[in-house]
């Protein structure tokens, strides 16, 4: 079968529209349809104007069919031919202009067109900061302030390629490391666990365990008791804090009597000393201090030297703890079973008594003293200056016969004038008493002046 004639058609192609006829003689396109009917009474007076006259056409002349193109539909006896034309080729745009340069490359190519501008260069890499080359030390801790480099990220730390991002350090951040550097039960979270941080390490340390799953109300109640002290915790508390109290107490009571009490004792000594020189000044001599009663309690009626310790203390009547020994005097054996002589008295033992520690302590030193040392007495009318004999260091408190007028264990075998110092021993303690004795050797008016003992 012949496929080159204009009348076959493949039965793949489509089925040609068919041209409908033209009553007017007149192509289909150039002609606009006639209206049904005139819808208003006024257009028909205006009928539609006729076509022209085709012109008159032989028919004893040949047809001759115009040449089909493949792919066109037959042509109707009449019709003009009509080339087929196809689709009108979409528009081409053209690119914008876009010289074609090499970055890397230090000139531009060849074949591309010399741009109006300056080639592109490319910027210097930057380099990496050198290390450093001093020894580690204490202030290695402390961070340097590097200056940041064109095109990088200070905030990636060193290392870090210009135009890279900034990756976030992995772990917790500066909070969380705060509260786990400070331990304690910041580091727990509120129900007991340990606290999870957003990298999703657990209790501050990155690539730690996953976090703990929220606890149950009995779990927390649970761990909450946990947590509390227990009695035997809560008890050593008290204890340790009761004895700590102890401890201060008993430091400030040692202070109180080591020095406070010596403090008060000497503001006593020295108004008590003002007080009987006062006495003696204003008295007229009328009066007689030899005879017994003639001083109330606690009433000092003398003033006691010893040279050699530098002691100057005043003798008040009485033994009394409150009212002389503590306020720093020296108390005379006046009272019941132990009164003793006065100084005055023409025979008998002149028996007084003092402290040896605290509250001015004026016998403290009277271990040291040796035979022969002076001690002088002074009463309102005369120098009284004994020598010291011999010394007792240690007996009981009970043992009286120290102090009588001839007394035992000092080597006094006659009836004399002595006298007798007693005070506690050993130092801090009153467990035991320790005793000196002296002899009289002068008794000199106070019209007369001071003695040796005291003018040297």
């Amino acid at each position: 079968m012949t496929t080159g004639s204009p009348w076959f058609r493949d039965t793949n192609e489509p089925e040609p529209e068919p041209i409908p006829a033209d009553p007017y003689g007149v192509p289909s396109p150039y002609r606009e349809p006639a209206p049904a009917a005139y819808p208003y009474p006024e257009q028909a007076a205006y009928p539609e104007p006729q076509q022209a006259q085709q012109p008159y056409q032989d028919p004893a002349q040949t047809y001759q069919q115009p040449p089909q193109t493949y792919g066109q539909p037959p042509q109707t006896y009449g019709q003009p031919a009509q080339t087929y034309r196809g689709p009108e080729p979409e528009p081409v745009y053209e690119a914008p202009y876009a010289p074609a340069y090499d970055a890397s490359a230090e000139a531009p190519r060849q074949d591309a067109p010399t741009p109006p501008y300056e080639p592109y260069e490319a910027p210097e890499a930057p380099r990496a900061p050198r290390p450093s080359r001093r020894r580690p030390s204490d202030d290695t801790a402390v961070l340097e302030a590097v200056e940041a480099l064109p095109g990088t990220d200070t905030g990636t730390g060193t290392g870090s390629v210009p135009g890279s991002a900034a990756e976030p350090l992995p772990g917790p951040g500066r909070a969380e490391r705060r509260r786990a550097a400070k331990g304690g039960s910041r580091g727990k979270s509120r129900r007991g666990g340990p606290t999870a941080t957003p990298g999703g390490a657990t209790g501050g340390t990155p690539g730690g365990a996953q976090p703990a799953a929220p606890l149950s109300r009995v779990e927390a109640r649970r761990a909450a008791r946990a947590a509390k002290d227990s009695v035997g915790v809560i008890a050593s508390r008290a204890v340790g804090e009761l004895f700590i109290t102890f401890g201060v107490v008993m430091l400030l009571f040692v202070t109180y009597q080591l020095w406070w009490t010596n403090v008060l004792a000497g503001q006593e000594t020295d108004r008590a000393k003002e007080q009987i020189e006062d006495t003696w000044a204003n008295d007229d001599g009328a009066g007689d201090d030899s005879k017994p009663g003639a001083f109330e309690p606690g009433e000092g009626f003398a003033i006691m030297y010893i040279p050699k310790l530098d002691v100057v203390v005043p003798v008040a009547e009485g033994i009394n703890k409150a009212k002389v020994l503590d306020k720093g005097m020296v108390g005379h054996y006046a009272e019941g079973s132990l009164k003793t002589a006065m100084p005055s008295d023409k025979q008998g033992n002149f028996a007084v008594a003092g402290h040896r520690n605290t509250h001015g302590e004026p016998f403290r030193y009277i271990n040291r003293l040796q035979p022969g040392d002076p001690i002088v007495v002074e009463t309102r009318t005369a120098y009284y200056t004994y020598e010291m004999a011999s010394i007792l260091p240690q007996t009981a408190p009970s043992n009286v016969s120290v102090i009588e007028p001839v007394p035992k264990g000092s080597g006094f075998t006659e009836p004399g004038r002595f006298i007798t110092l007693t005070t506690c021993t050993p130092e801090f303690t009153s467990t035991y008493r320790m005793i000196v004795w002296g002899r009289l050797v002068e008794e000199r008016p106070r019209s007369q002046g001071k003695p040796k003992a005291l003018v040297g």
